[in-house]
């Protein structure tokens, strides 16, 4: 009996994690699971069905013929699920041009053919990054790493992803990588490679960044390194074959947050203490599943967010000091000479509700003079973008579409 017990628990656990890439926990304990669990099963669903699969061939191997038969139904039923999940991310692509033809208009340029340099001949990455290439691709890029780009040590070193046959003095466009981790956590690897990857074999110039993080440091010193790594870009990167005069930033989660705030405040003197003096405009910005509103509904923040951000990140109490998150929020800073924004977040994330990412993109249309394009990726989780799956490689390409059209106008 207990045989078949730990059988049918085992199934029924299959069923469950099958599900929740459908339907995720936005709030408690359980959400963290949910986000966990729900990644690899939207991201990586047919690794997850060799795996149940797997599991139950084992542990029906001496049942009786009902109770097998029973956990097999249950293993099919979840297999069908993955199987489904596996056929919406590799159709990722159609929310995301319809994202793009709503924000550029349906004249957009598809293809980026002619505007940038080629793949190389080598490249693959493009087609086919996958998850074990994402393990490697750093090495195959990051010819220039660890670069000091401020005083802060290890906290204050850069990546350079580019190609090695990019002419010095190409004036490739740059991509800057803000990597995410609620402020606390992160690192300038292991982020974004699929995005960084495509583009630089597109012949960009992409550079990933470490920043002072939480609780060690207390908010701003997060977006003043953020605006310190984009003053160091602007100096050095001609020397790396980059263009100086187009630079767009990117991030995941915290790091969308601060890239949006990057976006949306350059030049402000509060975030640039000792280089108030150097332009950080940027000419787009495309954050990921990102923190927009500090201030805003409960809908808004993760009922575990908040009573963080309070005690470790920004260490004030938003009740006493609501000035504080404010100036902290992106949302705050929307005006009409925002530079062009692509958004990007799933529906499913269980981490940063979607409602950030909606009603960030809502205010921004109803403002700024520049194109906005927002997607809602469906089932997508938070750091749906981490792995090198189907979704991730049709969000690159499509970051990549956006940012052509932006370069070409």
């Amino acid at each position: 009996m207990i045989r078949k017990t730990l059988a049918l628990l085992a199934t029924l656990t299959g069923v469950v994690f099958t599900a929740n890439g459908y339907r995720s926990r936005r709030s408690g304990l359980l959400s963290l699971m949910s986000f966990a669990y729900g990644l690899f099963a939207t991201e990586l669903p047919l690794q997850s069905l060799a795996g149940q699969l797997g599991v139950t061939s084992l542990v029906t191997r001496r049942l009786p013929r009902r109770w097998r038969g029973v956990c097999w139904l249950l293993s099919g039923l979840s297999a069908a699920g993955l199987l489904a999940l596996d056929r919406i991310g590799h159709k990722a692509n159609v929310p995301l041009a319809t994202a793009l033809d709503e924000g550029l208009g349906a004249q957009r340029r598809t293809d980026t053919t002619g505007l940038w340099q080629p793949p190389a001949p080598h490249g693959a990455t493009v087609k086919s990054p996958g998850v074990a290439r994402m393990l490697r691709i750093h090495r195959d890029y990051a010819h220039d790493a660890d670069l000091p780009y401020g005083p802060y040590g290890g906290a204050n070193k850069l990546d350079i992803w580019r190609r090695p046959d990019l002419a010095p003095g190409g004036r490739a466009p740059v991509l800057l990588q803000v990597p995410g981790g609620a402020w606390a956590t992160g690192n300038k690897r292991g982020q974004a490679h699929p995005l960084m990857s495509n583009l630089a074999e597109h012949g960009w110039v992409c550079v990933s960044i470490n920043y002072r993080l939480s609780p060690r440091n207390t908010w701003p010193a997060h977006i003043v390194d953020v605006k310190r790594a984009l003053a160091w870009v602007k100096q050095n990167i001609a020397m790396y074959g980059g263009d100086p005069d187009f630079i767009a930033i990117t991030g995941g989660s915290a790091g969308g947050h601060l890239s949006a705030l990057a976006a949306l405040t350059p030049n402000d003197p509060r975030f640039q203490p000792g280089f108030e003096d150097v332009d950080t405009h940027v000419q787009a910005a495309v954050p990921f599943y990102g923190v927009f509103d500090f201030i805003g509904q409960d809908a808004l923040m993760h009922p575990m967010l908040l009573p963080f951000i309070e005690r470790s990140v920004v260490k004030q109490m938003l009740a006493h000091y609501p000035q504080s998150f404010e100036a902290a929020s992106p949302l705050t800073y929307v005006n009409a000479d925002a530079p062009p924004f692509f958004i990007l977040h799933g529906t499913n994330d269980s981490l940063v509700p979607v409602e950030q990412g909606r009603v960030f993109s809502a205010r921004l249309r109803e403002v700024s003079t520049q194109p906005v394009a927002y997607a809602e990726l469906p089932c997508a989780q938070h750091a749906f973008d981490m792995f090198g799956s189907a979704r991730a490689a049709h969000a690159a390409l499509a970051v990549e579409q956006f940012l052509a059209e932006v370069y070409r106008r």
